[in-house]
């Protein structure tokens, strides 16, 4: 049943034992990564059950797609970015950088040029790969294949990412684990020739957990993922204009919300991925997305 929690009604569409992640939309049902269980589900709106869509996913969790509709994944545990086609084997895009293989691919952006950025945390534990935890860029080649560039070096530990609809900036969500350390929302100017500008810090989560993922709304507008009961001002939806400033907070009812879409017919409708392992539909947020551009 739909449970109301402040002023939104969140609506349980699957419950799994742990994490998801990596909403996407794919027209007609929502795609969601059940991560440890190496598993991407695909849930139907018409018999409102989840169904296994691929197996063996290496830890998949960030998943985008494209204008094409090609769907490309991070596979954390695999370390790598991938290319799922549905009954096809799947395709490594980028596994490493300066030939030593990266930490844990998490979340990713596409931008209108082909290029797919992703962040490269190490939340997993393992001994890092490569020390420093930042944002890589695969680029697109002649030959169909890509190359790996580290774009960024003063990240901490990024989660989510986004680019600007006008291609001209980038958005991180910089946010190392523990109690005692500032999550931050970070931006950089995207250049002409590809590279970044300076970072722009336009939000500190002071002690409280930082955001894991979010999208874009059809104003222009982040809504983000952040927040639990352990510590700080607990589970939350975060509305933010691109200059920073918080525009709506809502509380979820379930804990450590890690990533959320706008989906459905009109695009009106925001799914919500938990570390607890839920997947909510809210359809009264008042709020819009847009499609894939």
């Amino acid at each position: 049943m739909p449970r109301p929690v402040d002023d939104w009604t969140y609506e349980t569409i699957a419950e799994r034992d742990s994490l998801t992640e990596g909403p996407v939309w794919d027209g007609s049902g929502l795609l969601y990564s059940h991560c440890a269980a190496d598993l991407t589900m695909r849930w139907d709106p018409e018999t409102g059950e989840s169904s296994v869509w691929r197996e063996d996913t290496g830890g998949g969790n960030g998943m985008a797609l494209d204008r094409d509709g090609r769907l490309f994944v991070c596979e954390g545990k695999n370390r790598r970015i991938t290319e799922y086609v549905a009954g096809e084997p799947t395709r490594t895009i980028v596994d490493n950088w300066q030939g030593v293989p990266f930490n844990e691919p998490n979340d990713l952006a596409l931008d209108l040029r082909g290029r797919i950025w992703f962040t490269d945390p190490n939340y997993g534990g393992r001994p890092l790969s490569i020390p420093s935890e930042q944002v890589y860029r695969a680029d697109p080649q002649p030959d169909g294949g890509y190359t790996a560039a580290r774009m960024t070096e003063d990240l901490r530990r990024p989660n989510g990412i986004l680019i600007s609809s006008n291609q001209d900036r980038l958005f991180v969500a910089d946010s190392p684990s523990g109690e005692k350390v500032h999550p931050r929302l970070v931006t950089y100017a995207i250049h002409d020739d590809g590279s970044l500008g300076e970072q722009i810090v336009l939000h500190d989560f002071g002690w409280g957990r930082g955001i894991d993922g979010m999208c874009w709304d059809a104003d222009g507008n982040i809504v983000a993922t952040a927040g639990s009961h352990r510590y700080g001002p607990g589970p939350m939806i975060y509305v933010f204009a691109t200059n920073g400033r918080v525009l709506e907070t809502h509380p979820t009812p379930s804990d450590m919300p890690t990533n959320c879409l706008f989906g459905g017919p009109g695009y009106d409708e925001l799914f919500i991925t938990y570390g607890t392992g839920q997947v909510h539909r809210v359809r009264d947020s008042g709020l819009r997305g847009r499609p894939t551009p």
